[in-house]
């Protein structure tokens, strides 16, 4: 039996099955709070309309919010663009049901600013890439008066 497959580089319909599978599979094991991937992708434009920051985030099955980037240009970092961008995601969230809020940063990016916006580290890989650090955070959320 472990003879008779090949493996190959996918293709879109099988990245498409792939993602078919494990849905079928994990939603067999924990129904879903939502039919769909919900997506919470927002761009912050400056002067002559140029893109100085940005959020690619969504909602899936059980009502989590998944940030997957969240970028502001250096030299509009540390005037509160990012907070103002992930507090506007935070609460899009909240309104469509989410419940938590997870994402991954590395120690050269973004860690310090996701602490101070309430987020607390779950867990850690140590020397990656090399001499650094990954971190995952997760935060509850909640409406403003609970």
């Amino acid at each position: 039996m472990a003879d008779n497959f090949v493996i190959e580089h996918c293709n879109k319909e099988n990245c498409k099955k792939i993602v078919s599978g494990i849905n079928k599979y994990n939603l067999s094991k924990v129904p879903p709070m939502s039919d769909t991937w919900t997506p919470l992708e927002y761009v912050v434009k400056g002067k002559n309309n140029e893109e100085i920051a940005g959020i690619l985030a969504g909602i899936g099955y059980w009502n989590g919010l998944e940030i997957k980037i969240l970028w502001v240009k250096e030299e509009y970092r540390n005037n509160k663009i990012g907070t103002r961008l992930l507090t506007h995601v935070e609460k899009m969230a909240i309104d469509k049901g989410a419940t938590i809020a997870m994402l991954d940063t590395f120690d050269f990016q973004a860690k310090d600013f996701y602490i101070k916006n309430g987020y607390s580290i779950i867990g850690e890989i140590p020397n990656f890439p090399k001499k650094h650090k990954r971190f995952y955070f997760s935060k509850r959320l909640t409406h403003s008066n609970d």
